[in-house]
């Protein structure tokens, strides 16, 4: 027969015998609980063998308290209940049947399950005693508990502390004589509780309570009202409570309660621009840290020694704190989730993520290791050579040794990485920038600015002097000296004259920035940025003005690698829907400003990739054309949506689509050309198809289909051209649509096909070689796409459309043109953009009805090789027209980003003008014979 320490085995199998022999060798606290209940050998029998739990603890944890007759019984239930379920989890653990994910859940949980078992029955026992405190709607309001760090987290060690904090939601004051407080009532419950969880009897203790992360910490009141709460973290905070605040969650009292605290404190820690503001406090904190780590004891500690736990959190809490208000993904309580998120997107190397992961899985195992061996909070490395080689034998090694070098090896890697994050800054550039005149003239001049310093020192006091930059704090100001140090350190690499020219354009940049001094940090912090927005604003005032208007831009400064990289349409199609996912379909506000970010973050990629000649000229308008379809599509999407939620949908056929069934937009222009510039407007046509006009919509508010669709049209307006922080997200003509200005918002398609075939004048039907369906109802889209088909393959006059043609060219160029002398109008101008636009259009127009095929495309680029294949064009024709497009439309993008009309010299492009020219003249002025 076996036996340990007075327990009997010998009739147990074999494999269980050998696994409490071994787990009760590493962890004398579960050997001592198996000796006062030893009913618990068959549980872990039961579990063993089925791999399945038959003894559920929280049907035993409700029993144990239901038969609780007093507060004295309460707690000795709860401590037995806590020992066995630990005894538990340490047999399950040191055996190796559960992972140490599962371990630190389940740990967390029973934690979990004892503060609300014990949360309810004091709530029910305080009220009998005091009464019952109510919300205004008059149901009974419990104490909230919200648990932090660790508990927030669910990763509680064996024998962790839990920190708390206790609030309640509404204030007011119970009925009985005395008109109790509920801050009172609650401060009585919160003690109850925490002497029910803390205390250590002779069954010990349940779990330590520590709550010094309360408002004020210690001097403050040991519960809080939803309000004052607010009215601390909103006014008084520190900064380092954001930190404490990443794993806040509500464990115990009402869960809809706990929901609004937890929503409340979300943008307290994730702020919506990149924070790096925050890196100060963080440098702080690290700085802390690393004190702590010289301390001699600290060298065997696996918490706070060199390479511990607490360096990894640190790691990943810094990713969320500067990172999480953006990247949503980041906003998770679990430090393995936030540290493979962090790899993911590229903010940390890939390898070192996945490292970091499993050092703090191999460490989060030894401290469990470490502390079930007597369910004692430590965090040391024993030093007796037996609790050594028998801590290595518990983590599967043979020997101490083995044990220690592969610790070692991990520990010195996790210190490298913790070393590298929120690195010390460089030494600032010891040029002072806020200098007077003649000072600040001297310095730029030793700079070697020669001629540009008088210039540019001028410039400098303006700044100085300008209201924004007067009004910066203390601490705004040092941040904004370093960036000027090394801006001016960076315009040393540049010739005079450029520096002289790029300075003022960067410093209008920092004053328009000056009230969000974040942005101040991030350059200061990140050189690679600061040299990224130098080369910016010496290539276009356009992006300069860009980022002006939405800061947070500056964060796309950080990596040349996806700077200068635009997205494709199914890539931004996937950010666009993580983006709109992350926020409450409700609040319309953050959507439409989270949009106009969005879509300005991305234009500044292509405009960054088109500046640098990464991209061809034909490619910028395509990224800039798929930026909007995608940004009309979620634009339309929430239009939809509102409306919908209002008025119903209206009756459509089978078969149509799900989202916006019998509805659909159809771009024309530069936006159906594919050819979108970077300041364009959306030309866009709605139709709907598929419904009777006199159907009505199927939800409370019922309208008829037209009505619904024109609402749909007029959300849809709203959300893309509200002028916001910002601007607008795009403008939108409708004049395009069937009889103008007058005419419907949203035609049915039979009346639009019945207008197209029967009373469209020439110019519209011009318009429509350029048309093409990009978002609704696909069948929508079809049955246009058949229409415009129908319509170009038309036979017509070519005599009478060439008339047409000729005097609407005449007329735009009379209206539109710039004829001043010596400037050639690169868009109007005789040999220009429209010249090349008009001689496409009349070769679809008299050519489509036997030549059919030559309407699938709209962009005049593809459309110039379809009339060059049917020989409309000769080869000659078709290579001059359409490399001078190209030119033209690349230098209109360049002119464009210098924020500079669509003007060239008359000097310039004169190749391209005679050729446009005799194109032109041979193809519409001379009729054919």
């Amino acid at each position: 027969m076996c036996e340990e320490g007075g327990l009997r085995f010998g009739s147990l199998p074999e494999p269980l015998r050998l696994s409490l022999g071994f787990v009760g060798a590493c962890s004398p606290f579960f050997l001592g609980v198996l000796k006062k209940d030893p009913s618990l050998v068959s549980v872990l029998r039961s579990l063993g063998e089925r791999g399945c739990r038959v003894y559920d603890p929280d049907d035993a944890l409700r029993k144990c308290v239901g038969e609780a007759a007093d507060r004295d019984a309460l707690a000795r239930a709860l401590r037995q209940w806590r020992n066995r379920e630990m005894a538990i989890i340490a047999w399950q653990d040191i055996s190796g049947q559960l992972g140490i994910d599962e371990v630190l859940a389940r740990i967390s949980h029973t934690a979990e399950a004892a503060i609300r078992a014990a949360l309810s029955w004091l709530f029910e026992d305080t009220c009998r005693r005091w009464g019952v405190p109510r919300r205004s709607d008059g149901s009974a309001q419990n104490l909230v508990v919200l648990g932090m760090g660790k508990l927030g987290g669910r990763e509680l060690n064996f024998s962790s502390d839990v920190d708390l904090i206790f609030a309640y939601l509404e204030d007011g004051e119970l009925s009985d004589r005395n008109a109790t407080t509920y801050a009172e009532f609650y401060t009585r419950l919160a003690r109850a509780l925490v002497q029910v969880l803390d205390a250590v009897t002779e069954d010990g203790f349940v779990f330590r309570v520590d709550l010094r992360l309360r408002p004020f910490g210690d001097s403050g009141p040991l519960v809080v009202s939803f309000d004052s709460c607010e009215r601390y973290y909103q006014a008084q905070a520190r900064d380092w409570e954001r930190y404490a605040m990443v794993k806040v969650r509500a464990v115990g009292g009402d869960p809809e309660d706990g929901a609004e605290f937890e929503r409340f404190f979300q943008p307290f820690v994730y702020r919506r621009y990149l924070d790096y503001r925050v890196f100060g406090e963080l440098r702080s904190l690290k700085g802390k840290i690393v004190a702590e780590l010289r301390r001699k004891d600290r060298g065997d500690n696996i918490k706070l020694g060199p390479g511990g736990i607490r360096e990894i959190e640190f790691i990943g809490q810094a990713f969320q704190l500067i990172r999480g208000g953006r990247h949503v993904g980041l906003q998770d309580r679990s430090i393995l989730v936030v540290l493979e998120r962090a790899g993911q997107l590229g903010l940390l190397d890939r390898e070192a993520a996945s490292f970091l992961c499993e050092a703090y899985r191999f460490l989060r195992k030894v401290e469990n290791r470490l502390q079930e061996y007597e369910d004692k909070q430590t965090h040391d490395l024993p030093t007796s050579p037996e609790r050594r080689e028998l801590l290595a034998y518990s983590m599967g090694f043979d020997c101490w040794d083995g044990f220690g070098d592969e610790l070692e090896r991990i520990r010195r890697r996790v210190h490298g990485i913790f070393s590298e994050v929120i690195a010390e800054p460089s030494p600032q550039v010891t040029a002072e920038p806020m200098l007077d005149g003649s000072e600040a003239e001297l310095a730029l001049a030793l700079a070697g600015f020669g001629g540009a310093a008088d210039a540019m020192a001028d410039a400098l006091v303006k700044f100085r002097a300008s209201a924004p930059i007067r009004r910066l704090g203390t601490g705004a100001m040092g941040e904004l000296h370093r960036v000027i140090g090394k801006l001016l350190a960076e315009l040393g690499h540049l010739g005079a004259a450029d520096a002289a020219a790029i300075l003022p354009r960067v410093l209008r940049l920092l004053e328009s920035i000056a009230g969000r001094g974040v942005y101040f940090s991030l350059l200061a912090e990140n050189p690679a940025a600061l040299s990224q927005l130098v080369k910016l604003a010496a290539a276009s005032p356009w992006i300069m003005r860009l980022i002006s208007s939405a800061p947070i831009l500056l964060d796309e400064l950080l990596d040349p690698r996806t700077l200068y990289s635009p997205l494709t349409r199914e890539a931004l199609a996937r950010e666009a829907d993580i983006l709109v996912g992350s926020l409450a379909p409700e609040d319309e506000e953050q959507l439409m400003l989270r949009l106009r970010q969005f879509k300005a973050a991305h234009q500044l990629r292509i405009a960054a990739a088109d500046i640098m000649k990464v991209i061809p000229v034909m490619v910028v308008s395509d990224y800039l054309t798929d930026l909007a379809e995608v940004m009309i599509e979620r634009a339309l999407r929430l239009a939809w949506r509102a409306t919908a939620a209002r008025h119903g949908v209206p009756p459509v056929e089978t078969g149509a689509s799900p989202d916006f069934p019998g509805f659909g937009v159809i771009a024309y222009g530069k936006l159906g050309g594919i050819e979108l510039g970077y300041g364009s407007d959306l030309d866009l046509v709605f139709l709907y198809d598929g419904v009777a006009s006199d159907a009505v919509t199927d939800g409370p508010r019922p309208v008829s289909a037209a009505e619904f669709y024109a609402r749909v049209i007029q959300r849809l307006v709203s959300l893309l051209t509200t002028e916001m922080l910002g601007g607008a997200l795009y403008e939108v003509d409708l004049r395009l649509r069937p009889s103008g200005s007058s005419g419907l918002l949203v035609s049915k398609v039979d009346a639009y096909e019945n207008y197209q075939l029967q009373r469209a004048w020439t110019w519209e039907r011009q318009a429509l070689v350029r048309a093409r369906f990009v978002a609704g109802d696909p069948q929508v889209g079809a049955r246009f796409d058949a229409i415009r088909r129908a319509v170009l393959c038309t036979e017509r006059d070519s005599r009478q459309v060439r008339l047409d043609i000729l005097a609407m060219r005449e007329k735009m160029r009379e209206s539109l043109m710039d004829r001043r002398p010596g400037v050639f109008d690169l868009k109007q101008g005789v040999g220009g953009i429209a010249d090349i636009e008009f001689i496409v259009q009349f070769g679809v127009l008299v050519s489509a009805a036997k030549h059919c095929e030559i309407t699938r495309w709209t962009d005049t680029v593809r459309l110039l090789e379809s009339l060059l294949t049917i020989h409309f064009l000769t080869p000659e024709q078709a290579d001059r027209l359409r490399r001078a497009y190209c030119d033209y439309r690349g230098e209109v993008h360049r002119l464009a980003l210098q924020e500079m009309p669509a003007l060239a010299s008359s000097s310039e492009f004169t190749e391209h003008r005679m050729a446009v020219q005799a194109a032109w003249k041979h193809i519409i002025e001379t009729p054919a014979p």
